[in-house]
Order: C-alpha cells, then structure tokens, then sequence
C-alpha cells in the first residue's frame, strides 16, 4: 500500500500543480476595457492565487506545517479560480 504523502509534501505538490497548470506568469493574457466582458475579473482571481502561492512557498520554506484544512482551501481556491478563467475563455495549462 502506498503512503500517502505529508502535509508538507502535499502542499508542495499542490503547489507545483497549480504553478503549471494556471497562467500566473502571463499578466498579458488580460485586457480590461470598456468593451471587456469579464466573468468577475481574471486578473484579480490570478492575483490572488498567486499571493497564496507565495505566501506557502515562504511559509514551507520557513518550516511552517500546512493544516489539512490550509491544503484544502487552498485547492478549492484554486478550483474556483480555474473555473473563472473558464467562464473568461481562458484556458490553463494542463
């Protein structure tokens, strides 16, 4: 039977996933404007995942140990948010 892995590891693998499957180094996908017809606003959704990710890759690093209630919002945020950019037309890596 196979472990499944710890906090820490499931954070990082967490993360891994979500640095390669959402477009948070591509800030010019977005174009706001009068004639934009944004579903809530990608730019603000990318932002905000990209502020957890940072905000975990410092915490790990500093030794902090995620909750399973951390990992868990984490992934919901980051479904929500893919979920967004689909309704913007806006694909995410896979």
């Amino acid at each position: 039977m196979e472990r499944k892995p710890d906090r820490v590891s499931a954070m990082k693998q967490l993360l891994d996933q979500v640095k390669t499957s959402l477009p948070l180094d591509q800030p010019g996908i977005f174009s706001c404007g009068p004639t934009n017809n944004c579903v809530g606003c990608p730019k603000k959704l990318l932002d905000l995942v990209d502020a957890e990710v940072n905000y975990w890759d410092a915490a790990i690093a500093q030794g902090v140990i995620p909750s399973f209630g951390d990992i868990s919002r984490f992934g919901k945020l980051c479904r929500n948010v893919s979920r967004g950019l689909q309704r913007n037309d806006i694909q995410s890596h896979h």
